[in-house]
């Protein structure tokens, strides 16, 4: 169903003026842990792009960064974080829902999941990068 139409009661919206996606019509893509969903621009371009991320349970992304700056905001669950190039899953630091976190570009990070799901909300200017940078 069309973005403008999908919101029942919706229908008289102005498709020009405002575009909503009920949580069945977000398309999710897996990946390795995690599932994602591109909400508004391209990672894979330059310029500003909106992208939903699921981190499953049980899953880290290992020591790496980013070029520019990443901004996040944890809608659900609790997404654990931590700094430097080696590799320190103990060391992880939770951050609850509700939390907002800037990943600064060239600076070294990695983050996922412990027993459960969390999501999140990730805004950056692309094209999406990461760098791995863990040393062992």
């Amino acid at each position: 169903m069309g973005a403008a139409g999908s919101a029942g009661g919706a229908t008289d919206l102005n498709p020009k003026a405002i575009a909503i996606q009920l949580p069945a019509e977000i398309k999710w893509t897996k990946g390795r842990g995690t599932e994602q969903a591109i909400m508004a621009g391209d990672p894979s371009k330059p310029g500003l792009y909106v992208v939903l991320q699921k981190w499953l349970p049980h899953n880290n992304s290992r020591p790496h960064f980013h070029p520019n700056d990443r901004f996040i905001h944890v809608i659900s669950g609790t997404w654990w974080v931590n700094t430097g190039v080696k590799y320190d899953p103990e060391g992880m630091k939770p951050v609850p829902a509700g939390s907002f976190v800037t990943h600064f570009g060239n600076e070294i990070h990695y983050d996922g999941a412990k027993d459960a799901e969390c999501m999140l909300e990730i805004v950056r200017i692309g094209p999406a990068t990461s760098t791995a940078a863990e040393e062992k």
